[in-house]
């Protein structure tokens, strides 16, 4: 494989429980609410997969159905669909929600898998070209940068920057073009199977993860670095 093509979200990092999340910016706001409604507030924000990232909803709100499925299409139309989740959860200050969403946009809401950082290095040090192709709404080199991973990364391919997301050939073509590769010479990893496995209709090989809590899964991504010398299926 010349190339390897990673997703971010639940492949590299993992973004903060809902608890963290929601405190971090109660605390911000220096807002407190005893452990018991911190708490289930936290677990009807994640009911409402309210939480870019985190957990999908259980139910859609009547409406909020076609922005949904084209919320990584835009900035904007990412921010609306989170927001309009998070509000069905009653916060003490409206503007929470909000925080809550620019909070997870920031390096601290988010923590590198422990092998991430070992195997983008040895694929730099192979001269295997590293792309991040995300289904995102905004720009998470700044994450990259902040955990020390950006030296390794050649390419980054976000779907709110291109109008396109995952499964969409396209996406996965330009971040090819990007690192002057062919499709069949790439390996495309994620977590998600029907997204991250559109890579495939293009000819690229491609490799899933579970997206699981950090601490729940140290290495499971060492495996990429024994098949970029295979094709992968």
């Amino acid at each position: 494989m010349a190339a390897v093509l990673f997703d971010f979200s639940g492949t590299l990092f993992r973004v903060e429980p809902t608890e963290s999340w929601l405190r971090a910016v109660l605390d911000d706001a220096g807002l407190t609410l005893d452990e018991r409604e911190l708490a289930g507030k936290a677990r009807a924000l994640e009911e409402a997969g309210a939480l870019p990232g985190g957990a999908s909803p259980v139910r859609l709100p009547e409406g909020l159905a076609g922005l949904w499925e084209v919320r990584d299409r835009s900035a904007e139309q990412h921010r609306a669909a989170y927001t309009a989740l998070s509000r069905q959860v009653p916060l003490p200050d409206p503007a929470l929600h909000d925080a809550l969403y620019d909070r997870h946009m920031t390096p601290a809401a988010w923590a590198p898998y422990p092998d991430a950082a070992e195997v983008l290095r040895a694929l730099g040090e192979r001269g295997t070209g590293v792309g991040v192709v995300s289904n995102i709404g905004w720009d998470l080199r700044p994450v990259f940068r902040a955990h020390g991973l950006d030296p390794y990364v050649d390419a980054y391919v976000l779907s709110y920057e291109h109008g396109i997301q995952k499964p969409d050939p396209r996406l996965f073509a330009a971040a090819c073009t990007e690192l002057g590769t062919r499709p069949e010479d790439v390996l495309m990893v994620g977590d998600d199977r029907r997204a991250d496995g559109g890579a495939a209709a293009l000819g690229c090989g491609v490799h899933f993860v579970d997206h699981l809590p950090v601490t729940d899964r140290p290495d499971a991504l060492l495996p990429v670095l024994d098949l970029v010398g295979h094709r992968a299926a």
